[in-house]
């Protein structure tokens, strides 16, 4: 006999669970299946971790040119042991503040694996044995897993993926990092403040690839300057990668020119690939579409009743994405109008040193689809509070429509990024001008002025910037 259930929502990630919550507020019986812990991989192994692991880095070095700022600090050690257990009383606390919510509103947790069994049964197996479940309708939120190199295996010590990084207990001597999207350059960048000898390699021709070309280039300055050897437009000859009794050992291939590396570990950061494993896909019309899950603009799967959200359907597989491919879906169960998901509006955040962060289209993006584009900028070395704060490092950008003044993308690299992108993130979503940001007052001194000084260069009007060519286009 199976239990029944309104909603069954298979994994208790940043997507999944929210989600879950948000339907029991809605008066739905709700159900979760989790075959680890409450969070996934965000929580676990992911984004948290990594956050903590960047804080206390960033710390360090700080502390470390406390000088700067007139104050001077002696004896400055790194315990990354006690960095290691507040990351596990951090990421314990906000499972169980999970599992709280869940009891709050009522939703039942269920442990193990799962499989879509057809006519919407959902078959778990778990620690007491396997239990059958049925609901009106299904959401998939299984998330991703680390992808690896091809004929490269991870041991956990000397070849490793994020999910081994963020449980690590003490800090090799050195580190090549393959890999620099989001992921392997925040793990660089926190290496690298860990004084960990840093290498990072990417086949692709510069870091954060996904983001803006001056950014990119502002993060590749920065990271070089730190010490972080940076290897961009480069191939790991995968043959070539071995382990030995003292570390790993790879070629790696920039144009026709071969270099050998060697550290104590390899981390791969390449990419993820979704977790559709034992999901039991075959024995429904959800269909997969280059090794995604094929959703429509609700995020229903071929399926009928069937949804799929988070990294399991591809798209910019964050965290803040998938609660907003929840929130669609929720309202396709709940008959309510749809939320349209436009990922032009969602923010984009890398927490290295510096920050950075985006929404909407690149210069690049924006010239490709063919649009007549004013671009703005202003650096952070002549904000006062970047200076008072000694970040002078980074640059704020805007990417505008010529002729109407639309906010096209906003990018930014420097001190606090992903906190400031925020108000671009309103201003896209409220159809707001460059000019209507220029019309906005700002507090000063404030970091939050760059944003204000961006927008009135791209008419030429910000009174910090060197005059301007009104002709650009």
């Amino acid at each position: 006999m199976a239990d029944q259930f309104d909603v069954i929502v298979v994994g208790a990630g940043p997507g999944g669970y929210v989600t879950a919550i948000k339907l029991a507020i809605h008066g739905r019986s709700v159900a979760v299946v989790e075959k680890e812990k409450l969070g996934g991989a965000c929580l676990h192994r992911g984004c948290i971790p990594a956050k903590i692991y960047l804080e206390s880095a960033g710390l360090y070095q700080k502390v470390q040119h406390a000088a700067d700022l007139g104050v001077k600090a002696s004896g400055v050690k790194l315990d990354f042991g006690a960095v290691a257990s507040r990351r596990d009383r951090i990421v314990s606390a906000n499972a169980g503040g999970i599992a709280a919510h869940f009891r709050a509103h009522g939703v039942t947790s269920v442990p193990g694996r799962a499989r879509l069994g057809g006519n919407l049964e959902v078959i778990v197996d778990g620690p007491d044995g396997r239990r059958r479940l049925k609901a009106g309708d299904v959401i998939l939120a299984t998330g991703s897993t680390p992808r690896l190199l091809p004929g490269v295996e991870a041991d956990g010590e000397r070849i490793v993926t994020s999910d081994h990084v963020t449980r690590w207990t003490s800090l090799p001597r050195s580190i090549v990092v393959v890999g620099a999207g989001a992921v392997g350059a925040e793990f660089a960048s926190a290496m690298n403040d860990f004084a960990v000898e840093t290498t990072l390699v990417e086949f692709l021709p510069r870091v954060l690839p996904r983001e803006d070309v001056e950014l990119s280039e502002a993060v590749h300055r920065a990271f070089t300057r730190r010490g972080i050897a940076v290897l961009a437009g480069t191939r790991v000859i995968n043959e070539t990668v071995k382990v030995e009794k003292a570390g790993v050992k790879l070629e790696v291939e920039t144009g026709r020119e071969r270099k050998k590396l060697a550290a104590d570990c390899l981390l791969v950061a390449t990419s993820r690939d979704p977790y559709v494993e034992g999901l039991g896909l075959e024995k429904t019309r959800v269909k997969l579409e280059r090794g995604v899950v094929r959703v429509d603009a609700r995020t229903q799967t071929d399926e009928p009743h069937v949804y799929a959200i988070g990294d399991l359907i591809g798209g910019l597989m964050l965290a803040h994405a998938a609660h907003a491919e929840g929130e669609a879906a929720m309202a396709a169960i709940l008959g309510q109008p749809p939320r349209p998901l436009d990922y032009n509006a969602m923010p984009r955040a890398t927490y290295t040193r510096p920050e950075v962060a985006s929404v909407g289209l690149t210069e690049e993006e924006a010239r490709a689809a063919g649009r007549e584009i004013r671009t703005g900028r202003f650096g952070f070395r002549a904000n006062p509070r970047a200076m008072i704060q000694a970040e002078g490092e980074g640059l704020t950008k805007f990417v505008a429509d010529a002729g109407t003044g639309e906010i096209l993308g906003v990018h930014l690299v420097g001190p606090q990024a992903t906190e400031l992108v925020h108000e671009s993130v309103l201003a896209r979503l409220l159809e707001a001008t460059t000019e209507e940001v220029e019309l906005t007052v700002h507090a000063h001194p404030t970091l939050s002025e760059a944003i204000w000084e961006a927008a009135a260069d791209v008419a030429g009007h910000s009174p910090h910037s060197p005059p301007k060519k009104r002709t650009q286009a």
